[in-house]
């Protein structure tokens, strides 16, 4: 990695949904940042159960149906 954090093809991918970039170059997209979140909030069991088919086919359906449903407008975004 060149040091450059938020390169363009990065920039354009998270106008399309939540990106986590980990240290190590991965980068995580959608309900794979929610299981992501869960684990580095403690809950490892949780995080690894909804990690295995089918559980992670739902969380990314239900990421895909709240993301589709948030708000319009968000305080910090471009119209």
């Amino acid at each position: 990695m060149g040091g450059e954090l938020l390169t363009p093809e990065l920039s354009r991918s998270c106008q399309q949904g939540v990106r986590v970039r980990l240290a190590d170059g991965r980068v995580l997209r959608a309900g794979q940042v929610c299981l992501s979140m869960l684990q580095t909030l403690g809950y490892h069991r949780l995080a690894t159960l909804l990690s295995l088919p089918p559980c992670v086919w739902l969380v990314e359906v239900g990421y895909s149906l709240v993301a589709r449903h948030r708000p319009a407008r968000w305080p910090f975004t471009r119209a």
